[in-house]
């Protein structure tokens, strides 16, 4: 019979519904049972694509045993770390202050109140390595609550104490300026791995948020050093084994330093961020891998994280069918030698072994390999490159495939949203485009409201019950502006405008510029999250920050343009000390540098020849955050159209910062110079 599970939206809860064990989902409900019950509440948060969550679930969670021991002495809380980001940081801070580290699935003991007193993630079904069984922990709990609870609760307080007590520094309210943004590039540069690309040992994450630091850096500066940085690693990463070298589209991480060895599971928001980050480099640089892997990725999210609704799905699983009933990981995207002899024949199978570096020893786990470019792809015949690719991706896609979460986050499709209309644009694919509008157009009709208020999550098209938090907001606003500044469509600013003002109303402290990860009206935790660093994703802040800054460059708004400034004080503050970790914030920081700049593309019609090649011109320029506004000088749509004539005629291009324009331009060579000065 399932559980209270079965009514949820998350796709990550749904796979516990028929679990034997009696689940809440988080609600005040589940704590009132708790406080009638006496009984402490057992919290497990985790996702869908998350592998150790799959073992855990299916070692403990489906054991009738364990099940009954936690129905009879514990009320049982399942969260979907994706839904409420905001319950899992202010428990992932509890562990990690705890415990040392952190990670999913996170289990964690609370009492009725919601404050915390034990701490974990994975537990074992039988002691390993030293870790407890997750039954022994169960016990061991339950003796502490039932014999010592007044010192549970008093290390329960304590540990609440402590939370509320840690600050953030901000650094005041003054943005970055030069100084701090040459300290942090040189700090990256003694973490930066100069023989295989990235930054750190293993585990290697795709550090896509610092390389659009580094990418806007030597727009703005020259520094070949940025550069080189940024164009090596993306190199590594687009020929190693996280970038899926059939289908497009990037792992989560590589769990080695070489890129090799990929933790299989592909997240949407990976991969909108690393196709930005490729065309970017691609606009920067000319390069032909870094085109080839933004149209491919963009290509991977629509193929196979498009719902039918027009969103995005959230991931894929690491976890398959290996075609004997186990579900292992990797198992759709690994190859042997003689899985290759049977899709290819022996002949094009010693060439597909060479060039994807197959080895008989393998690569991965049981002589598998995973696919990676070794070697110069000079070396081999393209054509007959092309039909092995092919073939191969053939014969893959009759393996079982996958799971996929067919949740849509609203601040993921975001960044899918920016994305996807860039690379778009810049690469002549009007479908991507579409595929932008069409997810936009979902967020629209079902995560927004009639106050502006966004919803986190959907699934088939139904809303979930969850408001959205700072990264939201920042994210979707973010997409659409990129939108408008593609698409010539003002609506998408005044969308973007809409969700912006909600940020200065319920997000911001007035009295110090810093920003809350929830809002004003949300429903209280035991802590307020509030975090400017970047993780998987651009930080709430940041991406705030960058949102607000962007909406004034087309604006001219000073209340936006300088709550965007007072944000990024954090990043003065924690720039050059940890750049790593707020790369998103200082790429904000050099857009704000570079003014930024705002161009005004005026004509007839975005189909007109003359002024459709002044806005690819516009779109094309690196200056570090740039807005573009396109449309008919008479346009009410844009703000920086008002006063920009056409000049004799002609479709024209003005560039301004802080709304004043030098002379305009009907040459789209002059503008591209403009642009890159």
């Amino acid at each position: 019979m399932p559980n209270r599970l079965a009514h949820e939206t998350s796709p990550y809860l749904l796979q516990h519904a028929d679990n034997p064990v009696d689940w809440w989902p988080w609600s005040e409900e589940a704590f009132e049972e708790a406080r009638r019950s006496g009984r402490p509440v057992l919290l497990s948060v985790g996702y869908s694509s998350c592998h150790w969550c799959h073992v855990m679930a299916h070692e403990s969670f489906e054991d009738e045993a364990t099940a009954d021991f936690l129905n009879t002495h514990f009320v049982s809380v399942k969260v979907d770390r994706e839904e409420r980001p905001d319950v899992d940081a202010v428990y992932m801070e509890a562990v990690q202050a705890a415990t040392g580290q952190g990670g999913w699935p996170m289990t964690v003991f609370l009492t009725p109140d919601a404050e915390p007193f034990y701490f974990g993630t994975y537990f074992p079904p039988a002691p390993r390595h030293g870790m407890p069984s997750f039954r022994q922990v169960l016990e061991g709990v339950r003796g502490a609550w039932t014999d010592r609870r007044e010192e549970v609760a008093e290390v329960a307080g304590k540990i609440v104490q402590d939370l509320a007590g840690r600050e953030i520094s901000y650094g005041g309210t003054e943005a970055p300026g030069e100084q701090e943004l040459a300290q942090a590039l040189l700090g990256l540069t003694r973490e930066y791995d100069p023989q295989r690309g990235g930054f750190g040992g293993a585990p290697k994450f795709p550090p896509s948020m610092v390389i659009e630091f580094l990418l806007r850096h030597h727009a703005r500066t020259g520094a070949e050093g940025a550069l080189q940085m940024a164009r090596d690693t993306c190199e590594r990463m687009a020929r190693g084994g996280i970038y899926d070298q059939l289908g497009g589209g990037f792992a989560r991480y590589s769990v080695d330093r070489d890129w090799v060895i990929p933790h299989f599971e592909k997240m949407l928001y990976d991969n909108a961020l690393l196709c930005r980050v490729y065309a970017h480099l691609w606009r920067a640089t000319g390069s032909d891998l870094a085109r080839r892997v933004a149209l491919e990725t963009a290509d991977f999210m629509v193929r196979e994280l498009r719902t039918e609704q027009g969103g995005f799905a959230s991931a894929l699983d690491a976890d398959s069918d290996d075609g004997t009933g186990r579900h292992v990981e990797g198992a759709y995207y690994v190859w042997t030698p003689e899985q290759l002899r049977e899709a290819l024949g022996d002949d094009d199978a010693g060439l597909a072994a060479r060039y994807f570096g197959v080895t008989e020893e393998g690569t991965f786990e049981e002589g598998a390999s995973v696919l990676q470019l070794p070697q110069r792809d000079e070396v081999f015949d393209a054509e007959r490159v092309a039909s092995v690719r092919g073939r191969l991706l053939e014969a893959r896609a009759g393996r079982p495939a996958p799971g996929r979460d067919d949740k849509v986050v609203a601040a993921w499709n975001g960044l899918a949203i920016a994305a996807l209309a860039e690379t778009g644009a810049y690469f002549d694919r009007p479908d991507l485009v579409d595929a932008a509008l069409c997810a936009a157009d979902l967020l629209v009709r079902v995560h927004l409201d009639e106050q502006a208020r966004l919803t986190r999550t959907s699934k088939d098209g139904r809303a979930g019950a969850n408001a959205g938090v700072l990264e939201d907001y920042g994210d979707v606003a973010e997409g659409f502006l990129a939108l408008a500044s593609v698409t010539g469509e003002g609506v998408w600013l005044d969308f973007a405008g809409f969700l912006l003002d909600h940020v200065l109303a319920q997000f911001v402290d007035e009295e110090s510029g810093a920003l809350f990860d929830t809002a004003a009206d949300a429903e209280r935790l035991i802590r307020r999250p509030q975090d400017p660093t970047d993780n998987a994703v651009p930080s709430g802040w940041s991406a705030a920050a960058g949102a607000l800054l962007g909406y004034a460059a087309h604006t001219g708004s000073e209340p936006h343009r300088r709550a965007a400034e007072r944000a990024l004080g954090v990043v003065k503050a924690l720039g050059p000390r940890v750049p790593r970790f707020i790369g998103w914030g200082l790429a904000v920081a050099e857009a704000l540098l570079d003014g930024p700049r705002e161009i005004a593309v005026v004509g007839p019609a975005l189909s007109d020849e003359a002024t459709r090649a002044l806005h690819r011109t516009a779109l094309l320029g690196t200056a570090p955050g740039a807005v573009v506004a396109a449309g008919a000088a008479e346009s009410d749509e844009f703000p920086l159209l008002a006063g920009r004539p056409l000049q004799q005629g002609a479709p024209a291009a003005y560039v301004c910062r802080n709304f004043t324009c030098d002379a305009p331009t009907t040459d789209p060579e002059r503008l591209r110079e403009t642009l890159s000065s």
